[in-house]
């Protein structure tokens, strides 16, 4: 997998690991997918040790969406523009140059007034300019996934993941879903971002017994937002999107700002 940059993902987690409402964010289908034997969630999956082909693949892109759980929208420039104008120090300026024309002061007024159309242009113009070249810089990173689509290995975009891919993880990479283990060797995940954990916490593709236990203390799944720190593994993807671990708190946190 590219390890070129991290997709846009939240920047902090409202809830710890072991918070009650953690759970619900968790997809029924990864807590069943740890509790089964890997020949048979393949099957589950209608995917196979090969992957999907692209065909399958495609069909369930259409259906489930891309694989983001934040997008990147650039700012409308009347936005932008609004936000130049409404501004304590615009408002303080305009208050003044009105007072100065009420009381006959037409050039302190004129000046004043030149000195916030001045203001508001330089920063629309800077805001915009930088709300262009972030977004020309976002379209120049993109972040790869190793999958095996038709028994090849190609580099995917992580946006393109569809449950049911079968992914290959190896020491660097960032985990692009909420995936079941099939195989690994000597994997070991980093998933302080969610738990806090300093240490990597090692992995094993067994089955797994899920009743009574927290998600993210499964040994045979790996969530999206953690990464390798050593080892490799193949892995099936189970969740996708808003359906993810990660997902889950974004779309709470875009219900609670509603």
């Amino acid at each position: 997998m590219s390890a070129m940059t991290i997709p846009v993902l939240p920047k902090q987690i409202p809830h710890g690991p072991h918070s009650p409402k953690s759970a619900a964010h968790v997809s029924p289908l990864l807590l069943e997918a740890a509790d089964t034997e890997s020949d048979a969630v393949l099957q589950k999956f209608g995917s196979a040790k090969s992957g999907l082909s692209q065909e399958v693949a495609g069909r369930r892109f259409l259906e489930s969406g891309p694989n983001v759980v934040a997008r990147d929208e650039r700012h409308p420039r009347i936005r932008l523009l609004r936000k130049a104008l409404i501004n304590p120090l615009v408002i303080l300026l305009v208050v003044l140059a009105a007072s100065s024309f009420f009381t006959g002061d037409d050039r302190a007024g004129s000046v004043i007034l030149l000195m916030v159309v001045l203001g508001v242009v330089v920063r629309f113009v800077q805001e915009a300019r930088a709300d262009s070249a972030a977004a020309k810089l976002r379209a120049m990173i993109s972040v790869h996934a190793t999958v095996l689509r038709d028994g090849q290995q190609r580099e995917v975009p992580i946006g393109e993941l569809v449950p049911g891919d079968v992914v290959e993880l190896a020491a660097g990479d960032m985990i692009p879903a909420d995936v079941r283990l099939l195989t690994c060797k000597d994997l070991f995940i980093i998933q302080g971002s969610l738990t806090g954990e300093s240490f990597p916490v090692e992995k094993f593709a067994a089955r797994e017994e899920v009743a009574g236990r927290s998600p993210l203390e499964l040994a045979n799944v790996c969530f999206l937002g953690t990464s390798v720190e050593s080892g490799a593994a193949t892995a099936l993807v189970v969740a996708t999107g808003l359906n993810t671990f990660l997902g889950g708190f974004s779309s709470q946190w875009r219900s609670q700002l509603d």
